[in-house]
């Protein structure tokens, strides 16, 4: 009868077993099969909103603006950054921190906008969608979403699994854009892949009234990557492109979240102590940029907060700036600087520049 009785135990354990690896294993195909590029140079929807013109030699704006899924009020800290939370702390939340988001940009009157890490339908946002919050407040510009990536459900971590996300990048202007795209970045070919997950940049152009375009690129480039060359690689396809369209003459501003150091050292402008475990923001190197494209950002205040834990404010939170600007030589940037809201509403602070078409 012992016999009997442990050949049954160890025959439900083999079962249940099996069943563990077989779901693993399920899981693991599923997440693997799943993952899918987005097509390259996808024509993308222009929402009208504004009729007029761009006009050169005057005094015009822009503000740049990770909004951080709407996750990011100041009690918050994120799983991958050494904080405990991978979702939004509740629906409410993700409403509150994207009004805020929004106010802040009207507060700022510029004549464009561009946000990134704006989910359309998440687990991660309960579910908002981000873009109509958005884009119901600044009814009268132009706009332009693509998606920066579509992911399938992450079982991790195990406590609070991330879920699956729609999130991208979305782009307003207060003057008419005639056409728009969605241009396909490179991804590490490792698994470092499924946590990064797709990349893009999409282009706006936008005619002045002196016959020349204003090609606008909002970005987000890499974060979490084995060794930070992936985004340096992004940053040549994206400095390519710019200066081809320099080339013919046009107006050329790219503008977001570059997810390195615009600064080089960000701790020599704000105090705070060079970090080795929080090292993802790489300097950013200067010597991709090509001949009459500069890049600016803000030295008033960071853009950014490593958000391992709430923002505490005294001093000892890791913050940097990697939100920023780059422009071509005929555009005259007067000034950029950080709007700093300190991290209301994202572990972004927005970026403005102002700047004149020449």
């Amino acid at each position: 009868m012992k016999s009997t009785a442990k050949k049954k135990v160890l025959l439900i354990t083999g079962i249940v077993l099996s069943a563990f690896v077989i779901t693993v294993l399920s899981y693991a195909a599923y997440v693997l099969f799943s993952y899918d590029r987005l097509a390259d140079n996808i024509t993308l929807d222009i929402e009208k909103g504004a009729g007029k013109t761009a006009v050169t030699g005057e005094k015009l704006s822009l503000v740049t603006y990770n909004i951080g899924f709407g996750a990011y009020s100041q009690d918050y800290s994120f799983f991958m950054d050494g904080g405990e939370h991978s979702r939004a702390l509740s629906e409410n939340a993700v409403k509150e921190n994207t009004q805020g988001a929004l106010k802040t940009v009207q507060n700022a009157d510029a004549d464009f906008i561009l946000f990134q890490e704006v989910d359309i339908y998440g687990t991660r946002s309960y579910h908002v969608n981000q873009c109509k919050l958005l884009s119901s407040g600044l009814s009268k510009y132009d706009s332009v979403f693509a998606l920066n990536y579509d992911s399938p459900y992450f079982l991790y971590p195990l406590n609070e699994p991330i879920g699956a996300n729609k999130s991208g990048i979305l782009t307003f202007s207060s003057f008419s854009i005639s056409s728009a795209v969605r241009k396909s970045l490179p991804v590490e070919d490792s698994l470092y892949k499924l946590f990064d997950l797709d990349r893009a940049y999409t282009v706006s152009v936008i005619p002045t009234d002196n016959g020349k375009n204003l090609v606008l690129y909002n970005l987000h480039l890499s974060a979490y990557t084995s060794d930070g060359k992936i985004a340096d690689e992004q940053l040549k396809i994206l400095c390519a492109d710019m200066q081809k369209e320099y080339q013919k003459g046009s107006y050329v501003i790219a503008a977001g979240d570059f997810n390195k150091d615009l600064l080089g050292d960000s701790s020599e402008y704000f105090g705070v102590e060079p970090s080795e475990e929080f090292n993802w923001a790489k300097p950013f190197d200067t010597s991709i940029l090509p001949d009459g494209i500069k890049c600016y950002t803000g030295t008033n205040a960071p853009t950014c907060r490593n958000a391992d834990s709430a923002y505490r404010g005294d001093g000892t939170d890791y913050v940097l700036s990697v939100d920023g600007v780059l422009a071509s030589d005929n555009v005259k940037v007067i000034s950029c600087n950080t709007v700093d809201t300190e991290f209301l509403y994202s572990d972004h602070n927005p970026v403005k520049a102002e700047f004149i078409l020449n």
